[in-house]
């Protein structure tokens, strides 16, 4: 009796690379394919995925295509900003953000539909496929992971376009050749790697750019926005309530007139190789700003300075695909703990390329004006309480220098 095949889930783009996994799996698998699309941002259209999935044979029943962006924004963009997560001082982790959220979704639908395997479009080279093996290892620890790209012999773009026609797999006209880069795109962000951007000497063509204007370009004149919080999250944009996709969507489009968030970084790659990415975050970058903008007047010096010390840490683990790691999850608890008070109303200025917080207010607010002003302060800070306290500090320092006289 011939035993019933199995199901594998594929995260499925409907790009050449996925459709050529999906033909593979077919070919060199016993197993019935089944394809998951995520709508996260990228601003594609998805139903020719669709279309393409049941052109290469799979049924419709096996095909997943879900709206993830505002599941995206809320559980895992705006979370992470909390933190003011920055890799290596600078990155944004647009990419790295999204994987937990597809990797979640693979898993669910492998339950759903019974399937005892995923597989995945990422590289043996990049940060992706650890990403997504780790966080559905995390979710199932059951679950089989093909992973192609370090299987198959198919390691040129001519072998892959030899494949694709061979197999009768369609062919976009851009794609009858090398591409110039290869691009990842979501709400938070789009990445450009590859290509004519290997070379970190050379600087990237402004073609490359697909989500802001060239800063030189962006209008003359400043623009001014104002950005509302609660518990450390965005939720208006100029007293505009919208879903939280939305705010992003529109600060993305904010940001991106006036040539924001533009990004060329060399990277260390969790693997251990350095890459070169070009990055667009137009509306991460003025919330980034925004954020940090309304932490510094509603969150105390202590558990302000925590949180720096432990960023870049929370940042590592999102970048090395361990979201679903119970370090990442102690340090989030951390964190939105710390966003209890953290509300309010951010005014920041646009100009050509830049973004910069001038002006914050809270009804939660640890700023004093009474105790700062240069005028006087009817006697709510005594300047001379300061003496006892530097007295104190400088003890330690007035041993230290006795000695040195001493041994001198």
């Amino acid at each position: 009796m011939n035993k019933k095949p199995g199901k594998v889930v594929l995260a499925y783009s409907g790009g050449l690379d996925t459709s050529i996994i999906l033909k593979w799996l077919q070919l060199n698998y016993n197993y019935e394919v089944v394809t998951f699309t995520a709508d996260i941002g990228q601003k594609e259209e998805l139903e020719p995925a669709r279309e393409k999935a049941l052109l290469l044979g799979v049924k419709p029943e096996n095909i997943f295509i879900e709206d993830l962006r505002k599941e995206f924004v809320r559980d895992f963009v705006f979370p992470m900003f909390r933190s003011n997560a920055q890799y290596e001082g600078q990155y944004l982790l647009g990419t790295a953000i999204a994987r937990p959220l597809i990797s979640k979704k693979l898993i669910e639908i492998a339950e759903r539909v019974n399937a005892d395997a995923v597989s995945h479009g990422a590289t043996g080279k990049g940060n992706d496929q650890v990403r997504f093996e780790l966080s559905c290892y995390a979710l199932n620890p059951n679950i089989r992971i093909i992973s192609p790209w370090r299987e198959w012999h198919l390691n040129s773009r001519s072998r892959l376009l030899e494949f694709a026609e061979r197999n009768q797999i369609p062919i976009s006209k851009d794609k009858k050749g090398e591409a110039p880069f290869s691009i990842d795109a979501n709400i938070l962000h789009t990445s450009s790697e590859g290509k004519i951007l290997e070379d970190p000497s050379e600087i990237a063509p402004e073609y490359v750019f697909q989500r802001t204007c060239s800063p030189e370009e962006a209008p003359e004149k400043a623009a001014f926005v104002k950005i509302r919080f609660k518990n450390g999250d965005m939720i208006a944009i100029d007293d505009e309530k919208l879903e939280e996709h939305e705010l992003l969507e529109k600060l993305n489009q904010i940001g991106g007139n006036h040539g924001i968030g533009r990004l060329d970084l060399v990277e260390g790659r969790f693997i251990g190789m350095k890459s070169r990415g070009v990055y667009e975050t137009p509306g991460g970058t003025i919330l980034l700003e925004a954020h940090r903008a309304i932490e510094s007047i509603t969150l105390d010096r202590g558990a302000s300075h925590l949180k720096d010390e432990l960023m870049p840490k929370y940042s590592e683990l999102i970048y090395n695909g361990l979201w679903y790691s119970p370090e990442r999850e102690m340090l989030q608890s951390l964190i939105d703990y710390s966003q209890k008070y953290v509300e309010g109303e951010v005014t920041l200025k646009l100009y050509k390329g830049s973004v910069k917080a001038v002006a914050r207010k809270s009804k939660l607010s640890l700023y004093s004006e009474k105790q700062v002003t240069f005028e006087d302060d009817n006697g709510i800070y005594n300047q001379g309480d300061a003496t006892g306290f530097i007295n104190l500090n400088a003890l330690r320092l007035k041993i230290l220098a006795y000695r040195r006289m001493k041994n001198n």
